[in-house]
């Protein structure tokens, strides 16, 4: 099996690790507590796989071309969040099920975001340069746009002690393990070639976070199945927005086709696992959010192998 197949099959190995989870959680359900303890040992270890992958020293590179840059984060963090605010009316007025929306739609995606561009036919090169610099721009800006959807129901959620916590040693420890694994491979093949391999673990860890999720959250799916159907309309409605939003702005900014398909993906795809450890980390009350941001990745799936087809086929034909 060669890695390209394992991030090409992604999705059913994720939706056969959720159904996994579900029945261990519904048999046993007093391992609840264990599978919670192991999502964040599994959360970090997938954080700083997935990291190594983003390359930090393409951040100059990034900047060079202007038109797929502006486009790119005008599209993710000006755009989108207008975008965002409109999908926020066909959900029910519950702040849970809003902040896991508000959570996972605001921030664009950083791993998957790549294989999916590249599959399609997009600008391989620009996909990579773009990555840091949007992960960087969405832990800057992520609070702000939380304050500004979320008002004072904000306050509550950041003055709950695990968030610093969790953002401490389940994004910032693993970036900077990430930052200097990079640093240490430097030019050399041979550490290279061990930052590469490292490319094969984002997937089956996620897949076992996913488990974990499920396993422990069998609850908190049962008492949010009556508003699935709401959740699933506005995530359907986003990824329609977002291949809109990335037609329009690729003509306006004049973008060739591979740029153009690039940009239509980082729209359309979102950095669930990244928020992912936000969502857990809520005071009770909160955890449906969880539950949304799951829910969510796995309409996107479904939704990039649409797109798989249609962008090169329909959408951004090559001439």
């Amino acid at each position: 099996m060669t890695r390209e197949f394992l991030e090409r099959n992604q999705l059913w190995v994720y939706l056969a690790a959720i159904l996994a989870g579900l029945a261990i959680g519904g048999i046993a359900p007093g391992l609840a507590p264990l599978f919670e303890w192991l999502l964040w040992p599994g959360l970090a270890l997938l954080m700083y796989a997935t990291f190594t992958q983003v390359r930090l020293s393409q951040l100059p590179a990034a900047f060079r071309d202007r038109a797929f840059i502006s486009a790119a984060l005008s599209g993710n963090f000006i755009v989108v969040p207008v975008l965002v605010w409109g999908v926020l009316h066909l959900v029910p007025e519950d702040p849970a099920v809003r902040l896991g929306l508000l959570l996972v739609l605001l921030v664009p995606c950083t791993d998957w975001f790549i294989t999916f561009a590249h599959q399609a036919g997009g600008d391989l090169r620009r996909a990579i340069a773009i990555t840091p610099v949007q992960l960087i721009a969405q832990m800057i800006l992520l609070p702000v746009y939380l304050r500004l959807f979320m008002g004072a129901d904000f306050i509550q959620i950041v003055s709950a002690g695990r968030m610093v916590t969790v953002f401490a040693v389940i994004i910032a420890l693993p970036l900077l393990l990430a930052a200097l694994t990079e640093r240490w491979a430097g030019e050399s093949p041979r550490r290279g070639a061990v930052v590469d391999r490292l490319g094969w673990f984002p997937v089956p860890l996620l897949a076992v976070v996913l488990m974990f999720v499920a396993a422990s959250q069998v609850e908190t799916v049962r008492s949010s199945l009556p508003v699935l159907g709401e959740i699933f309309t506005a995530c359907l409605a986003f990824l329609i927005g977002g291949v809109v939003c990335g037609l329009v702005l690729a003509r306006v900014f004049r973008l060739p086709v591979p740029q153009a398909r690039t940009l239509l993906f980082t729209l359309t795809t979102r950095n669930s696992f990244v928020v992912l450890p936000f969502a857990l980390a809520l005071p009770g009350g909160w955890s449906i959010a969880a539950i949304v941001i799951v829910f969510q990745s796995m309409i996107e799936l479904f939704g990039m192998l649409a797109l798989l087809w249609l962008v090169p086929r329909k959408l951004l034909v090559a001439r």
